[in-house]
C-alpha cells in the first residue's frame, strides 16, 4: 500500500491573549511547559511519531520566540534535504496574497498557491496550545477512506467550558451541525483544532469565501453544510492550555500518581529543543520535595510541594514552592512562598506570591517581585 502523500500545517501565529503575560514577549506555541518542554513539541512530536516529515509552521506573533527553539526541525528529525520543515511568515509580494493574516483560513488562504504546488492527497491542519498525544497517520487514513472533505477530530469537554471551542453535533460518525464558540452551546463535543483536509474542497471553500478569516467562522460550517464532514472521536488525554488557569491545571495534572500523559513514553516520546542547560537536577542539604516534577539542571533547596520547577530554576533555602508553576530560569530567595502560581522565565521572586486556596496568580517574564502579589493577582499588573 503506497503512502498517503500528506502535509501537516501548523498554526502557530496567534497572539494567545488569553495567556495573558505568558505572552506578552513570546508567541504561544513557544511557552515553556513541564518544566523541560514548549507547547509546540507536541504537534510537532506527533509528526515525528506518526513518520509524516512534510511541516510547514504558521508564524506572525513573535517568531522569533519560536524560530530558534525550531532549530531548522533537528529535534524532530525534521531537518531534510527534501521536504521536511519549512516556515511561512509574513511577506510582501505582487500575488494579492502579501500581508499579515487576520485569521486562520486567511493564513491558509494565503499560502494556497503553495499548498497546490506541493499537491497532497491530505492536508493536516492543527494548533500548537494544546497537550496531547495522536497517531496523525492514522487520522489521514481513516480521512482518505471515508472520501469526507473534513474529519474534525472531535473530544468532550466541561459542560461550562464548550464555549471556548467549535461545538459539534454529530451522528454515526457524521457532522450535522457546527457552531463556533457560541454563548449558548447545545452540547459538550467539540473540535479540537485537529483537522484533516480534501485538499480541493477546502482551497475552494477558500476562494469562495469573501475575505475569509477564522476557520469556524467562514470554511467549517460551509462544508458541514455540504455534507462532507465527519469525525473522529478522540478519547485520549487532550487540554488546551490557552488559559492561564487551564495553563496550571495541566501541569498538576502531571503530577498525578499515574499521569495521563508520558512526555517520555517509548513508543511516542515528546522531542523537544534541548538547550545548553543538561545538567542533572541539584537537591541540597535540607531540601524538601514531595510530589513534583524537576527540570534539569534546577537546584533546589527549600520545599517544594505538588510544583513544576523549570530548567535551571533555583529555589533557595527557606523558601516554600506549593502548587506551582517555576518556569526556566526563575529563582525563588529565600523566606519567599510561591503557591498557586505560574512564574514566567528568569523572573526572581522576593516576596510571597498567590495563597492556599485563592485564584492562580501569575507573575510576568524577567521581572523582580519585590513586594506580595495576592491570589489571582498579575504582576506586572495588566492594563
Amino acid at each position: 500500500m503506497s503512502r498517503i502523500r500528506t502535509l501537516v500545517i501548523v498554526l502557530a501565529g496567534g497572539a494567545g491573549g488569553r495567556l495573558e503575560l505568558l505572552t506578552r514577549e513570546r508567541a504561544k506555541p513557544a511557552v515553556p511547559f513541564a518544566g523541560s518542554h514548549r507547547l509546540i513539541d507536541f504537534p510537532l512530536s506527533n509528526c515525528h511519531n506518526s513518520g509524516l516529515s512534510d511541516v510547514w509552521v504558521v508564524q506572525q506573533f513573535n517568531p522569533i520566540s519560536l524560530s530558534d527553539h525550531l532549530s531548522n526541525g533537528r529535534p524532530w528529525d525534521l531537518d531534510r534535504t527534501v521536504g521536511g520543515l519549512l516556515l511561512l511568515q509574513p511577506r510582501q509580494g505582487d500575488d494579492g496574497r502579501s500581508g499579515f493574516p487576520r485569521g486562520t483560513a486567511d493564513a491558509l488562504w494565503r499560502n494556497a498557491p503553495l499548498i497546490r504546488d506541493f499537491a497532497p492527497e491530505a492536508l493536516v491542519v492543527v494548533s500548537a496550545d494544546a497537550v496531547y498525544a495522536q497517531d496523525y497517520g492514522e487520522l489521514v487514513a481513516g480521512h482518505v477512506e471515508s472520501g469526507a472533505d473534513v474529519t474534525m477530530v472531535t473530544t468532550e469537554v466541561a459542560s461550562d467550558d464548550a464555549a471556548r471551542y467549535g461545538v459539534v453535533q454529530a451522528d454515526g460518525g457524521r457532522i450535522r451541525d457546527y457552531e463556533y464558540k457560541p454563548d449558548e452551546p447545545k452540547g459538550n463535543l467539540v473540535a479540537n483544532e485537529v483537522f484533516a483536509f480534501s485538499p480541493g474542497p477546502l482551497l475552494e471553500t477558500l476562494e469562495d469565501v469573501d475575505e475569509p478569516e477564522d476557520l469556524g467562522h467562514e470554511v467549517l460550517p460551509r462544508l458541514v453544510d455540504a455534507g462532507g464532514a465527519r469525525e473522529a472521536r478522540f478519547d485520549g488525554y487532550w487540554r488546551d492550555v490557552g488559559t492561564v488557569d487551564a495553563y496550571w491545571q495541566c501541569h498538576m495534572d502531571l503530577l498525578a500518581d499515574e499521569p495521563p500523559i508520558d512526555l517520555d513514553a517509548p513508543g511516542w516520546p515528546v522531542l523537544t529543543h534541548a538547550t545548553g542547560r543538561r545538567a542533572a537536577v541539584r537537591m541540597r542539604p535540607g531540601a524538601e520535595v514531595e510530589g513534583s516534577l524537576l527540570g534539569p539542571a534546577s537546584i533546589v533547596s527549600g520545599t517544594v510541594e505538588r510544583s513544576v520547577i523549570g530548567r535551571g530554576a533555583v529555589v533557595e533555602p527557606g523558601a516554600t514552592v506549593r502548587e506551582a508553576v517555576i518556569l526556566p530560569g526563575a529563582v525563588v530567595r529565600s523566606g519567599s512562598s510561591v503557591v498557586r502560581a505560574v512564574i514566567d522565565d528568569e523572573v526572581e521572586v522576593a516576596a510571597d506570591v498567590g495563597e492556599a486556596g485563592g485564584d492562580i496568580a501569575l507573575v510576568g517574564l524577567r521581572e523582580r517581585v519585590n513586594e506580595p502579589v495576592p491570589a489571582g493577582g498579575r504582576f506586572p499588573e495588566v492594563e
